[in-house]
């Protein structure tokens, strides 16, 4: 596809997003596109998002990728990927500009529904999104929900490589802090923490320290609050979100035959999942006020053997090593420096 870059939407940790601009209409899928490019010796996440997008291509739940190409601008080669574009924004938006900074329960309702759609569509095809938040979570211009940014994504399966921390703390599930396998469920513990978000206009967990943050996400039983002024069907839903132990939380299947998302006051009805591909715009990239990272923990939480490798010993060693390198780490809280997509 022959185009061109236009003006700039936004940038994330390692790559940035432009309008591109078809050369000719003739050799473009749409009339206008989103472009997301970083330096080849970065694109490694970016790769893999473009393979598993493309794998992912007929949910209509999910951003639709159009292909990828190098380009030399300015003594840089860059690697890029095309995206639908659309002018929706985020739901991190759609929630900051909101009247009172909430959504009423039928549009959350609605949005949590398609998120279910679009997450079981993942699960079912072995991959874990490992980034599901707000900001994420893109609105085309007729409203439609549209999963994005799979730069974090991986097959499901298999503990974190070597004490790895993947995605944004303020969504980790507890298994994933304490160092266990990083599955399905906890996308779906991260769809809880975007419901409760969503209902309250606050996020999940009231704490602006990192580190003691995960030290309660990791250990104990607590888990966070449920909005009191959701429903009783809201509240059941987030307790299913909201299990501890992974193997006992509910899957985005069975949620998807929850009242919350069925009932009377679902805009649109309980309908199957879908498979099919849909025409509807999917919209750009927003990236996050909180940064995601892949974070190498220290051997603090780790012990090796010549036999088995590396491994992790406990849930509470583990996070004491974390919580050391929290004390170093970005400040979560402050979000200054970012540059808000639209």
């Amino acid at each position: 596809m022959d185009w061109f870059r236009g003006e700039k939407l936004g940038h994330g940790s390692f790559a940035q997003v432009n309008l591109a601009i078809p050369r000719s209409q003739s050799s473009f899928p749409q009339p206008l596109m989103a472009v997301k490019s970083c330096g080849v010796y970065l694109s490694s996440s970016l790769v893999n998002e473009k393979f598993i997008l493309e794998e992912l291509k007929d949910c209509p739940e999910i951003i639709r990728c159009y292909g990828d190409s190098y380009s030399c601008e300015n003594g840089e080669k860059l690697y890029n990927v095309l995206l639908e574009y659309a002018s929706g924004g985020s739901l991190a938006d759609k929630l900051k500009f909101s009247g009172d900074r909430t959504l009423p329960e039928p549009q959350v309702r609605r949005y949590t529904k398609a998120l279910l759609r679009g997450l079981h569509y993942i699960h079912k095809f072995g991959y874990v999104h490992c980034d599901v938040k707000l900001q994420n979570i893109l609105l085309s211009s007729d409203g439609s929900v549209k999963i994005a940014d799979f730069g974090l994504a991986k097959r499901a399966g298999g503990a974190a490589a070597g004490g790895e921390l993947r995605g944004t703390p303020m969504y980790m599930s507890p298994e994933m802090v304490a160092g266990s396998e990083q599955g399905a469920p906890a996308d779906v513990w991260a769809l809880g923490c975007v419901v409760a978000e969503m209902a309250s206009g606050s996020p999940a967990w009231s704490c602006s320290d990192v580190a003691a943050l995960l030290m309660r996400i990791g250990v104990g039983d607590e888990v966070p609050e449920i909005p009191g002024a959701l429903s009783a069907e809201g509240r059941d839903f987030l307790e299913k979100c909201f299990v501890k132990d992974p193997r006992a939380r509910w899957t985005a299947e069975m949620l998807l035959n929850h009242p919350f998302v069925c009932g009377e006051e679902e805009i649109d009805g309980c309908d199957a999942l879908k498979d099919t591909a849909s025409a509807s715009p999917r919209c750009p990239f927003d990236f996050q006020n909180w940064l995601s990272s892949i974070t190498s923990l220290p051997s603090l939480s780790e012990s090796w053997s010549s036999e088995s490798g590396w491994s992790v010993s406990t849930a509470e060693e583990r996070l004491r090593g974390l919580v050391n390198v929290a004390e170093n780490s970005p400040n979560w809280s402050v979000t200054d420096d970012w540059v808000t997509i639209r």
